[in-house]
């Protein structure tokens, strides 16, 4: 039962009466756009304020630009709109989440890698001091997945790891960092991503821990942050068979729905076993893991009515209004309960200080971003000398000197935009210049246009007279709607593979994905740093150089199991 004297709303009398008294005075169409949060829509290729006067959403969400122009678009969209708009980015690793000249702070792997809590705050405070200037009020983060698969290809470097104590601690603080600028935070992924090994953006994924397990993990994960009065949760295409399997002992295989539509999951796990009371939102509901569920038109009613209060993304717009609204004619979806979802908005609205008592936006006071992305850049650069990781060195490589090893091939896999909504770092010209700058005679192998004389002919003496030492940088980030973050060489004879590892002085450093040995078990030196980011390569050059310690723990096993890849 809703009840907005309690957490996370602890409104008065006054605020309650006024919220109802809004409800009521909705029309249909008015509470159908509320429990949208819709695309964010781009100025120049739409009238923002007709938009928005027209499909009254009750959020949208963007994705990164200019800041000039998000801050514009932003500002149009709320002055069109009745009721002041939930303004949604993923600021799941900084400011760069919503502008593209924002700070790349770190991924969260990295924070945790670093091991000081304050670090998550920072997280937390630099991007949403830079989003909240431009007025985002809301943060599709923390996420508080557990890494237990390595093979998983979209949570990876995204979670503080796999300690549930480290990732309660972390996202705590996160979570303050945003309340801290006045930006509501949406945990994420319920019931929980790390589990299976596939992408929830390519097909409903599967949380597969029996009903005991998943309560002593994400269970407690969840109940925590409920009980400190978190006031929104991201709902994911997740299946948890064995929660349904328990809330209803006759529930067929064939009838287990993704959390984002199973009202045993939402109502019967989140609310009932968890007390939930607050704002629930789905994940983008464009992912094949939503739309491969069943019928769009059926799915989008069948998930407001297992407790969904939010929708978020659209396809065609009007065809996913009219689906909700034919629900209402037909009885599909009753009144009451589309009045239930209206009414946690506008109460979240409201506890959240984005909607004042007459319902009006809370104006904000803050001046334009560009003011302190200096000193932001400071605190990233301060993650970066905390986090880098040395995870074996069996050679004795390090540290690389001018002396040893004056000529340094340099071989970079991933630095792709292939895959969605990846961050973006391109490392592998940031690294040539940077080894240059220090000294080094650096020769950057290319994998378009290969030496078959190399390949096919020579041999470890040849190569020598090349090279001194070769270094591997893998920079293949997660991203949505792709199924690995492996490693995949050149599939002419393996081409860029360091088959000479065994004679010639090799060290690997990964960017992003941590789990790389699992694939090279046998390189002698392997090093994670987890972002890609400008700050962080600097930092490890001068780690591998020898002018600063490495101080990073891994906050996963980066062995992945197999006591073969520590030797």
């Amino acid at each position: 039962m809703l009840d907005l004297k309690k957490k996370p709303y602890e409104l008065t009398n006054n605020q309650i009466e006024f919220i109802h008294h809004q409800v009521d005075n909705m029309s249909t169409d008015e509470k159908i756009g509320q429990i949208f949060v819709v695309i964010g829509q781009d100025e120049d290729t739409i009238d923002i304020s007709k938009f928005i006067e027209k499909y009254q959403p009750g959020g949208m969400m963007y994705r990164p630009d200019r800041a000039d122009k998000i801050e514009r678009e932003l500002a149009t969209a709320q002055k069109a709109s009745k009721i002041p708009l939930f303004m949604a980015a993923n600021l799941e690793s900084g400011g760069n989440g919503i502008i593209t000249e924002g700070t790349w702070f770190g991924m969260p792997l990295q924070v945790a890698a670093s091991n000081d809590i304050r670090n998550a705050y920072q997280l937390g405070n630099v991007s949403g001091s830079e989003a909240h200037q431009v007025g985002v009020n809301m943060a599709f983060a923390p996420i508080i997945d557990i890494s237990y698969n390595f093979r998983n290809p979209i949570v990876n470097t995204r979670t503080f790891g796999n300690s549930e104590n480290r990732i309660q601690q972390m996202a705590q603080e996160q979570i303050k960092g945003l309340e801290d600028n006045d930006v509501i935070p949406v945990i994420k992924h319920f019931p929980g991503d790390g589990v299976d090994e596939r992408d929830q953006h390519l097909l409903s994924s599967v949380n597969s821990l029996d009903a005991d397990e998943w309560m002593a993990s994400y269970g407690q994960l969840y109940r925590h942050f409920i009980q400190n009065g978190i006031s929104s949760i991201m709902i994911g295409h997740i299946l948890q068979p064995a929660w349904e399997k328990r809330l209803c002992p006759g529930i067929k295989d064939s009838e287990l729905m993704p959390a984002s539509a199973s009202k045993l999951l939402i109502n019967g796990l989140l609310r009932d076993k968890l007390g939930f009371n607050g704002l629930t939102i789905t994940d983008a509901t464009p992912m094949l893991g939503y739309n491969t569920a069943m019928s769009r038109s059926q799915l989008l009613v069948t998930s407001i009515n297992a407790g969904v209060d939010m929708l978020l993304f659209n396809k065609n717009i009007d065809e996913d209004f009219d689906s909700v609204k034919n629900a209402i004619k037909d009885g599909t979806l009753s009144s009451q309960r589309l009045d239930e979802a209206v009414t946690r908005i506008l109460a979240t609205k409201i506890a959240q200080h984005i909607m004042n008592e007459s319902g009006g936006l809370v104006p904000s006071s803050e001046d334009r971003c560009t003011v302190e992305l200096l000193d932001d850049q400071k605190k990233s650069a301060q993650l970066a000398q905390q986090s880098v990781t040395l995870v074996k060195d069996r050679d004795r490589i390090l540290p690389i000197t001018l002396k040893k090893y004056p000529k340094i091939r340099l071989i970079v896999l991933g630095d792709s935009d292939d895959g969605g909504f990846k961050e973006g770092g391109k490392v592998g010209p940031i690294f040539k210049k940077q080894l240059e700058n220090v000294g080094f005679k650096v020769q950057l192998f290319d994998n378009k246009n290969l030496d078959f004389h190399e390949i096919f002919e020579e041999g470890i003496a040849d190569l020598k007279e090349k090279f001194d030492l070769a270094i591997y940088v893998a920079n293949i980030e997660s991203a949505s709607n792709q199924t690995t973050t492996r490693l995949n060489w050149i599939h002419l004879m393996a081409a860029n593979a360091p088959w000479f590892e065994k004679d010639i002085p090799t060290v690997f450093i990964s960017t992003a994905n941590p789990y790389h040995l699992f694939d090279i078990p046998y390189i002698s030196t392997y090093i994670n740093a987890y972002t890609g980011n400008r700050v962080t390569v600097s930092a490890i050059i001068r780690k591998i150089i020898g002018r600063e310690e490495f101080f990073g723990i891994s906050p996963v096993d980066p062995f992945c199991g197999d006591p073969l890849t520590r030797y």
